[in-house]
């Protein structure tokens, strides 16, 4: 809803004041222009990135459009999951584990959390881990290292398609001019033509100039800010897997590994500790 909310305040401002003005919204309608600038932004994304970044964009762009009204039942199965998974380990090790970990789509522990288990970046970082983990003794700043460096590498993957749209956004205005410049070489074309139709010609090469810097800084500019502020906010599932981990193989009873992994939760959505005991003792009921 605030992404709505903002743009709609981005339109009645920006050509709302346009109209009060004294301008006509048919002058801003020039279909070649947008083409231009559409295709060439749409093209300079698909050369410049692989299909996995391309399809990832798609994904993050969706999702800042949608807005999470689950994020804070996200957090509390992904503490309840750990629990379940941590409390299997402890009662009957690792090897209880194998077939959850290797087959968590079909896992009657991974499936209790449904909002987990249609996450595959998270799966796919608990999972893994739990397999290093079984292979053999590590200590915990061993473990933390490895964690934090595998961390360190899914963020930087996963804020690529923020900064190719930023790439793409700054070269926005350039593509506007691009525009702008083929709407001149037609005006120069009618240069013989009436003073009306020159100045209809100007006017229209000039709504290329418009729309290159209104698509950078009021569209691709801020939708690329959104989505890397999503991945790091994201990114706290990590840090608390990565912290509840370390802490379990530190020899923390099961709760206390699963508060230090509460501890990494993004401060308006952390429960209280009181709150993720009840949680976590109703889930084991």
């Amino acid at each position: 809803m605030q992404k709505f909310i903002g743009a709609i305040i981005i339109i009645i401002c920006v050509f709302g004041g346009y109209i009060w003005a004294g301008g006509n919204l048919r002058a801003i309608w020039q279909p070649a222009e947008l083409l231009i600038i559409a295709g060439a932004t749409i093209g300079s994304l698909i050369i410049g990135n692989p299909p996995h970044v391309l399809k990832e964009m798609r994904l993050q762009f969706r999702e800042i459009l949608s807005p999470n009204h689950h994020e804070e039942q996200y957090y509390m199965e992904l503490m309840a999951l750990l629990q379940a998974l941590l409390d299997t380990v402890r009662n009957n090790g690792f090897k209880a584990l194998d077939s959850h970990i290797e087959s968590p789509q079909s896992s009657a522990i991974f499936n209790r959390y449904p909002l987990i288990s249609h996450d595959h970046h998270v799966i796919s970082f608990i999972t893994d881990n739990l397999r290093l983990m079984a292979m053999g003794q590590m200590s915990p700043y061993e473990l933390e290292g490895l964690l934090e460096q595998e961390i360190s590498a899914i963020e930087e993957d996963l804020l690529l398609p923020s900064r190719s749209m930023q790439r793409t956004a700054e070269a926005l205005p350039g593509f506007g001019i691009l525009a702008a410049v083929m709407g001149i070489i037609i005006t120069m074309q009618a240069i013989d033509g009436s003073i009306a139709m020159i100045g209809y010609h100007v006017a229209a090469a000039l709504v290329g100039t418009f729309l290159g810097i209104f698509g950078c800084y009021c569209i691709l500019d801020p939708a690329s800010n959104a989505m890397a502020q999503r991945v790091k906010r994201n990114m706290s599932a990590f840090e608390c897997i990565r912290a509840t981990l370390v802490a379990y193989v530190a020899k923390k009873p099961t709760l206390l590994a699963i508060d230090a992994g509460r501890k990494h939760i993004q401060l308006d959505i952390k429960p209280t500790f009181n709150e993720m005991e009840k949680w976590l003792t109703e889930q084991e009921g």
